[in-house]
């Protein structure tokens, strides 16, 4: 099976050995001193890519809202999708595995060439036995949470956008957690929405370097929401 390919800034730099500069994720907006990745919008400043990440970020974080599952199993193919739906207006290349090698502060992420085989990985192990977090105890709530988050991380399958994803990712394991805790029995349908409204809070900002992925449907999300 094979996975879209896809790219993340933010203090992140691309390195190897093999020339990239063809790749729409290793190039940056004319105007911009290299300091913007190449998009959809023409935006050639930091500040408003910001803003226009973050807006779609939480466009996209309320169509999750609408159709996750409480008992729905996450595959890498969702978190494909969910990246894609976040940025798909502003990226051409959302929701599609990075083709560069990445690295931030000289922490190197996974070769760009492993990133399948390590989402296969990932899905088999990771999500299949943490989704849906059905578990006792904190502690094995807690324990899954990290594990998720960490391997995603280390992967860091997207140029862009790894870290923010991986907290609506994260957080949204956590709510539906909680609420199978709370109602234990009841499979209710949007019980994430629910949980996200009784306490969960969703960061939409903050560094790339500490979140992980996301979910829907069984691999496939629902047509995307309009763009703001």
């Amino acid at each position: 099976m094979e996975y879209p390919n896809l790219f993340e800034s933010n203090g992140m730099t691309s390195s190897g050995r093999y020339d990239t500069a063809g790749y729409p994720e290793d190039q940056y907006e004319p105007g911009s001193d290299g300091t913007v990745l190449k998009n959809l919008l023409g935006i050639t400043s930091r500040e408003g890519m910001a803003i226009v990440e973050t807006e779609q970020l939480w466009r996209a974080q309320e169509h999750l809202l609408e159709v996750i599952e409480e008992d729905q199993q996450l595959t890498a193919h969702d978190i494909f999708d969910m990246h894609r739906i976040w940025l798909g207006t502003v990226y051409e290349w959302a929701g599609q595995e990075r083709r560069v090698n990445v690295s931030k502060d000289g922490f190197p992420f996974a070769m760009a060439r492993t990133i399948t085989g390590l989402m296969l990985d990932f899905e088999r192990n990771q999500l299949a036995r943490y989704t849906p977090c059905r578990f006792d105890g904190y502690d094995e709530i807690a324990q899954a949470l990290a594990e998720v988050h960490v391997e995603l991380m280390l992967i860091h399958p997207f140029r862009e956008g790894n870290g923010r994803l991986g907290t609506v990712t994260r957080q949204g394991i956590q709510a539906l957690a909680l609420a199978a805790r709370q109602d234990e029995g009841q499979r209710t349908p949007h019980k994430f929405a629910n949980a996200q409204g009784s306490g969960s809070t969703v960061a939409a900002t903050g560094d790339a370097s500490t979140r992980s992925g996301a979910v829907v449907n069984r691999g496939r999300w629902p047509a995307s929401p309009e763009p703001a």
